[in-house]
Order: C-alpha cells, then structure tokens, then sequence
C-alpha cells in the first residue's frame, strides 16, 4: 500500500499540559487554603471574596474542570491522533477549544469569588459561563468526530469509545441541568424547584464524577498503561463488557445522594438498585487496567510513571467499591453529610486523577522535548510524598466522619441527645483537620516538585510541535458488513453510529427516572400553608447563596429519631416547591437550617453573624463583616426576580410585584426594631452614625443593609409548617 505522510499536532498537546500543572498548583493551593481555614476560621476575617463559601466552589471547579479537564483534554489529543493515525481535524478547533476552555476558566476564578453563583454542586457557574461552556464542548466534539472521520485506522480503540461516551454524556447533562430563567447579566434560577431540582442536580453530579472525572480516565488508561508498559489489554472482551454496563448503569445511581430525603421512595430505591449493580463494571474496568501490567511488574518498580498508574487504579478500585457501599441506605445513614463523604471524593480525586495525571505528564513531556525526565528520582520522591499525603488527608477524614455519626446519634438513657450541642462534635473531630491539612501540604509539595522536575526537563529538551508520521491510507469498504463481521466489530468502526447507541444508553436512565418526577404531580404532595418568600426573604436567601452557606449547612432533616430530636420534624417534598434552587446540601459543618426558623432572636443572628464565637464558643464558622457595611442592599432587581419567579409557577399576584418594595422596606423596619431591644446594639449604632458623619459618608440606616435580608430569610426557614398541615 502507498504510504501517506502527515504530522500529528504536539503543540495542542503541550499547551493543554501546561494548563494542567498551573491549574493543578492553583487548584490544590486554594484546596489547602481552604483546609486551614477550618483551623483558623477568621484568617481572612473582612475579605469577602476569600471567604471560605466563596472559596469552596472555586477549589472543586478549579481542580474538576481546570486540572483533570485539561490532563484528559492533553491525553486525548495525544492518543486520539495516534489511534486514528490522524493529525486533528482541524487546528483551528483545537486551539479554540484551549483558548476557550482557559477563558472559562479565569472566568469561573473571577465570578466565584465574588459571588456570582447557581449554588448547584459542581455546576455553580452563571448562565453565560454555561453557554460558553456548552458552545466550546461542542467545538471538541466536532473536532473529536471531525479527525474519526478521516481517520487512516479502521478500527476504533476502546479508549476512543470512552472520549464518545464522555463527549455525548456531559453535553447532556450539562444542558439539561443548567436550563435556568436569566434575571440579569450574572443571576438567575434554575427551572426546577426543589425536589425535581434535587433529583436533577445529582443526576448531573454523580455523573459529572461519572463522565468527567472516570469515563475520559478510564479512556486514558486504556491507552497510557499498555503504552508505558509495552503490554497489550489484558482483555478485549472484558473492555467491550466494562464500557456499556458502566456507561448504561452510571446515570441510574443520582438519587443515592438523596437517600432519606423528600426525593419520592421509588426514585430513592432505583438509585440504590444500580448503584449496587455499578460495582461489577467498575471493578471490570480495574481488574483489566491491573492485569494488563501482568509480565511488567519489575517495571513498576524502576518506572515511577507506572507507579503513579498502580496507586492510580487502586484508588479507583477503592472508591467504586465505596460508592455503591455508601449507597446501601445503612450505610448512607451514617456516611451523609460527614466528613467521611469527603474523604471518598478525594481517594478519587488525589489518587485516580491526580496519580493517573502526573503519569500523563512525566511519560509525555520527555516525548514531547526529545529529552529523558530531568530527575527520576525527583519523580519517585513526588510518588511517595504524594501517596503519604492522600493517607493523612484520607484516614483522618474517614475517623472524622464515623466520629461525627457516632456523636450525632448518641442518646441518654433519659432519651435526651448525648451531644445536643453541635459544637462538642466540632471540637471534637478538630485534631483530623489538623492533620487533613498537613496530608493535603504533602500532596501539594509534590505537585511542585513535578513542576520543578517538568521545567528542568522543557529546558534540557527542544520541541517537537509537528511530529512526522506516515501510515497508508483507510480503503473503502463497499458493503456495510465485512464477511463474517460480529456486530461490535462492524460498530468498532462507526463512529457515529456508536456515538448514537452510547447516547441512547445514557438517556434511559435519565429519561425513567426524571421525567415522571417532573409530570406526576403526587410525587410533590404540595402544602397548603407553605406560601412564596417575601420580598426581603428572596433577596435575603440569594445573599445565602452568594455566601455558599449551602456549603457548610444542610436543609433537610432526615427521618431519624436523631435528627428529629435535634432539628425538628422531617423534611416535605412539599416545602420545596419554591425553592429554585434547592438548598439540601450535602456536607454538615455546622446544624441543619431547616427548622432555625424562631429558634432565634435577630439579635443573636446578628451577632452571630459579626462574630460566630461570640454566640457559639468553638464555632470555626467565619464572621460576614461586610454583610454590615454602610451601603445599601440592592434591591434594583428585586422585581425581575419576582417576575422570573412568576414564570417558573410561584403564585405572586402582580400586586405583590408593584409593592414588592413597600413591603421590604416595611420587614426590614420590624426587623431593625427588634435589634433595638439590645442596648450593645444602640450603642454601636450609634457610633457607627458618628463614624460615618466624621468621614462624611452617608449613613445608610440598617434596615437597609444586606445583614437584615439574611436574617430575615434565616427567620422564615421552617416556620410555614408550624401552622396545621392539609395537603391538597
């Protein structure tokens, strides 16, 4: 056969590694910030866009979508050109898709710490980011079918089918969990409200683990491991076996976040159902990864890439056999809203991406210089440094989290709580966070001594940007089956067909489990005496989401003898009907807000809110200073948000609308009022008046500063089902 030549593009390649480690390092350093944080609550004390609610989000965005997204983004420009023999389609796609993809990003580190927020886990980024990001993902589709289709390989790898499958799927879920009613040019609410709003969020979170931080990985393996070890798949068939039962079975197991909730009991039990199933594929995919090493195990231990590889897989193993662990509603009872839950995320996060990333990188970047690693020995000490640090960040996490369930549940033997103080749990678990942050400054260190060893390696190199390949051309095939062809080979060479049967698979799940939560109106039994928010409780829970308070602070109550006793009746799939978004959380840092509604006085949510320890010795919650800055809550939207509310079926009448002023200005008076029952309070008023006449500020009275919108949305919380219930 004639031979062709062409060039396979290392420069995408490059500039995607790059991006890799520099949002690696920034993703880990805000990582550990945030850790010492719970150490020293106050350490930023005034800087509200460095502010732990506000940090958080960007530490999971930066090290989700920044980091592992530009590691899968590298791997897959580098495999996909050489499994389809094949520069990419297009060079002006993927450099659009870089370019893109990095603006995202800055723009996500810009709007996060200042508050533009959805709230909704792993998808907080406002409307326009999304788009963006919807429009660029769809140009790394194009370009990813685009370079399949001229291809010089007939057969499609198995690696490949993992970048379709993670292409269709995070389109999918990408759009249809971030359909939300613009308000202004970086506000908005979701579509759905409450429980539909639940269900559909962690439809999209467990599978944005699912697609974006496992199937693009599990794509890489296929290629990387067998490479680096010059050792075929240890099984075709298993491959074939592990790629649909995952990507099929993975969109069912959503609603395991949900367990003891409002979320309707059979969307609850299908969750668990395949998150059980969900086992058998994962652990397919780890034994195939771990037995292609079989015959090259003496190269593990010279080899500090396949190291990194090894510890990589295990850490995979671990937390797939923990997830539909955690699902058994049992377990679940103990794990959720508990440090153990962070810890299981990042055994994924540090070992599977993190381990299998820098793997990537120190195998590709002597390849990409025409160089050999500037230091193995460097790279084998950031093996082992890091494998330390994701023991001290896991374990104590792990403890943390059994000692937390432990202390919650606990009762006397008059039936009273053990530890009716949240406080005492907090105190109690301190010494873990302590040595959290000491695992998570080990694994930090190694990630710069990779940065080290990577730029002494680019120095001692030269760049290969257009590496020279040659392969024959792909014949035409006339008929559309090969003699004797099975099914799975024919559709290992269509691309596009396959991409239609992965997409069909993923929506299933999806389809059976969402839609009749949407449609059927008795999955929703609604509450005649819950009413919308007030104008002054809207604009004060939209403050609670631009502080991330949901990061720390559940809202749903848990049908349990402790919860209960602790927090108040049960949570009501009808008491979220107004919710756009949902606020459940998913992590417990401090109580369940639910019922705080009246617990109360606004004196105390005041100072709370000025200086947490001055209410509640122990406390490592942070002051909110600026929420009692001498400037005026804004209000300028208040009746677009009404009316956005009022298209997505919250029943304000346009009278509500046009007074919706009045009305807020009239709740904040009586709130203001009953903070002057506390003579500190007047006195400090006060002087806060003479400080600004000094200055010649204007002073901006209290009741119209954000403070007294958050407390007055804190004060409504719980409070609508104290009245008598009746359902209709």
């Amino acid at each position: 056969m004639e031979m062709e030549q062409f060039y396979y593009d290392n420069k995408i390649v490059k500039k995607f590694i790059y991006a890799t480690i520099l949002f690696g390092v920034v993703g880990m350093l805000v990582g550990l910030t945030l850790a010492v944080m719970y150490l020293f609550p106050n350490m930023t004390d005034g800087i509200s866009w460095l502010s732990y609610g506000r940090l958080r989000p960007l530490h999971t965005n930066a090290v989700i979508f920044a980091f592992v997204g530009n590691a899968f983004f590298a791997g897959m420009y580098y495999s996909l050109q050489r499994l389809l023999k094949a520069r990419m389609f297009s060079d002006f796609l993927s450099n659009l898709h870089f370019w893109g993809w990095q603006l995202i990003i800055v723009a996500a580190a810009i709007t996060l710490p200042l508050g533009y927020t959805s709230s909704k886990e792993y998808a907080e980024l406002e409307w326009p980011i999304d788009i963006a990001i919807a429009l660029i993902w769809v140009v790394m589709g194009i370009n990813m079918i685009g370079t399949m289709l001229r291809r010089r390989e007939r057969h499609l790898y198995v690696a490949i089918w993992f970048y379709i499958a993670t292409f269709v799927t995070v389109a999918v879920l990408h759009i249809f969990n971030n359909i939300e009613i613009p308000v202004s040019g970086l506000k908005s609410y979701s579509v759905y409200a409450g429980v539909q709003d639940a269900l559909v969020q962690w439809w999209y979170g467990h599978n944005a683990v699912a697609f974006f931080l496992t199937t693009p990985f599990l794509g890489l393996m296929y290629y990387f491991i067998p490479k680096v070890a010059n050792r075929p798949v240890y099984s075709y068939r298993l491959s074939i076996i592990h790629f649909w039962s995952l990507i099929f079975i993975y969109i069912w197991a959503g609603p395991h976040h949900l367990l003891y909730s409002a979320l309707p009991n059979w969307a609850q039990n299908l969750g668990v159902a395949f998150s059980v199933m969900l086992i058998a594929p994962s652990w397919g995919g780890m034994i195939n990864g771990l037995l292609t090493l079989r015959g090259a195990w003496d190269k593990v231990r010279v080899e500090p890439v396949l190291k990194f590889f090894v510890v990589a897989i295990t850490g995979y193993g671990m937390a797939t056999f923990e997830g539909p662990m955690l699902s058994f509603k049992n377990v679940n009872a103990i794990a959720h809203y508990t440090d153990w839950i962070v810890a299981h995320v990042h055994v994924g996060a540090l070992a599977w991406n993190g381990f299998m990333s820098f793997g990537i990188i120190y195998w590709l970047i002597p390849r990409m210089t025409k160089s050999t690693l500037f230091s193995t020995k460097l790279a084998n000490f950031h093996f082992w440094i890091g494998t330390l640090g994701i023991i001290l960040y896991a374990l104590p996490m792990y403890v943390a989290g059994f000692q937390q369930a432990s202390m919650w549940k606990q009762f006397n033997p008059d039936g009273t709580l053990t530890y009716g103080n949240f406080l005492e749990t907090v105190t109690a678990i301190m010494p873990m966070y302590w040595m959290r942050a000491i695992g998570g400054s080990l694994y930090l260190i190694g990630m710069l001594t990779l940065v080290y060893n990577i730029i002494m390696t680019v120095r001692a190199g030269e760049p290969v940007e257009d590496e020279l390949a040659q392969a024959p051309a792909l014949q035409t095939i006339k008929s559309g089956r090969i003699s004797g062809e099975k099914f799975h080979s024919w559709l290992e060479r269509k691309p596009i067909q396959l991409s239609i049967l992965a997409t069909i698979a993923i929506l299933i799940g999806g389809i059976i489990q969402i839609v009749p939560t949407i449609m059927v109106k008795s999955n929703i039994p609604t509450i005649s005496s819950v009413k919308p928010y007030t104008p002054l409780e809207l604009e004060g829970r939209d403050l609670y989401i631009r502080e991330g308070c949901v990061g720390c602070h559940s809202q749903s109550v848990r049908p349990f003898r402790s919860e209960v006793e602790r927090y108040g009746s049960q949570a009501k799939a009808g008491e979220f009907v107004y919710d756009h978004p949902f606020l459940w959380g998913s992590k417990r840092t401090g109580p369940d807000l639910q019922r705080v509604g009246g617990k109360y006085n606004d004196n105390w949510h005041f100072n709370h809110m000025w200086n947490p320890q001055s209410t509640s010795a122990g406390s490592i919650m942070p002051g909110y200073k600026w929420l009692f800055d001498n400037k005026p809550l804004d209000i300028s939207l208040l009746e677009k948000k009404m009316k956005a509310m009022q298209s997505l079926g919250v029943p304000y009448s346009e009278a509500e609308v046009a007074n919706a002023q009045k009305t807020l200005r009239n709740q904040a008076l009586t709130i203001e009022k009953s903070l002057e029952n506390d003579p500190d309070y007047v006195k400090s008023y006060e002087e806060s008046k003479k400080r600004a006449a000094a200055k010649g500020e204007k002073f901006v009275p209290m009741n119209e500063r954000e403070i007294v919108a958050l407390i007055a949305y804190i004060q409504r919380l719980g409070t609508d089902i104290k009245v008598k219930e009746t359902s209709k």
